[in-house]
């Protein structure tokens, strides 16, 4: 499958600089992609994904599957060797709206798989959250550095995919919290990528604990590559991507170098993956339970933001 997207990828590989050239053609290639924007800023060379999940602002299965094409398709696109100075994305940015980041992973997905004991679904959401994670962390295989900006609340394992990235800031009023151990669970991809930032003590750490880390205390922990005024976060990295265009190609491969060090992250996510699934279809009724009161928590806490939001607009 991905060497057809490759294979009609070439015909449509030619310089482009235009804002509706690069995202017809990422779209053209990749096909359906809901729960996302896409944006290109061509004096930057960014790519701008913002993620709307359409029910809650959680990841869902379909939202990962359009992360995970858009990475791919502009790999496909323009990551041969012989492209690289006609590729129009240097920069793929991720950002967020409203007002969560993100709940995190999908709890009423999670509740569907375990009534009907799902266990190729729970699968393919772990697969699709490590394979993210990976065109992330190796900035699509050297081919772009990869952005992202927190906003706001960010709680469990919807955290990693912004992680996952090459750079990662967040504005001053974010905050950052893991609950997943509190049911008896753990975020799918967060042992890897915390550990390859933060060090496993303090991934261990914030793991373990469940507590919530205001920006700040996520920079000090090595977290974050910056914190920034609110609302300043996406002129951040636009600056950033401004500034490292003309060493851009430096910036990639040290990347990429920094990447390889860490250790293979495929087979790591793989083994995390399959013991997420396990953990998964082992919950207790008492457990299930608990992430049914969770999932009913977040459906009142929403409705009543989305009320004042009504009411204030």
């Amino acid at each position: 499958m991905f060497q057809a997207l490759k294979a009609n990828a070439a015909a449509m590989a030619p310089a482009m600089s235009d804002s509706c050239e690069v995202i017809d053609a990422i779209r053209y290639n990749a096909g359906f992609l809901p729960e996302v924007e896409l944006a290109y800023e061509p004096e930057i060379k960014t790519l701008w994904v913002t993620i709307r999940p359409e029910l809650k602002p959680v990841f869902t299965l379909q939202l990962l599957d359009s992360l995970v094409k858009i990475q791919s398709t502009v790999f496909a696109l323009w990551g041969a060797p012989d492209q690289y100075h006609r590729a129009p994305v240097r920069f793929l940015a991720f950002r967020g709206t409203g007002p969560f980041f993100t709940l995190g992973g999908d709890l009423d997905f999670y509740l569907d798989c375990l009534a009907k004991n799902d266990r190729a679904s729970l699968k393919e959401y772990a697969r699709l959250s490590a394979e993210g994670a990976i065109w992330n962390s190796g900035g699509l295989k050297g081919l772009v550095v990869t952005l992202s900006t927190i906003h706001a609340k960010a709680i469990g394992g919807g955290i990693d995919a912004p992680r996952s990235c090459n750079v990662m800031i967040a504005e001053e009023q974010a905050s950052f919290v893991y609950p997943e151990i509190k049911f008896n669970h753990f975020p799918i991809t967060a042992v890897a990528i915390l550990s390859r930032r933060m060090g496993q003590r303090a991934a261990e750490q914030m793991l373990l604990s469940g507590e919530e880390m205001s920006a700040e205390e996520f920079f000090r922990a090595g977290g974050l590559e910056a914190v920034v005024p609110t609302g300043s976060g996406e002129n951040w990295i636009r600056k950033y991507c401004a500034d490292s265009l003309p060493i851009h190609a430096a910036k990639t491969a040290l990347f990429s170098a920094f990447n390889r060090r860490a250790g293979d992250m495929r087979e790591e996510l793989a083994h995390l993956g399959e013991i997420w699934t396990e953990c998964m279809l082992r919950l207790s009724p008492s457990a299930i339970s608990k992430l049914q009161r969770i999932a009913q928590t977040q459906d009142r806490m929403l409705s009543r933001v989305y009320q004042r939001q009504a009411e204030h607009a």
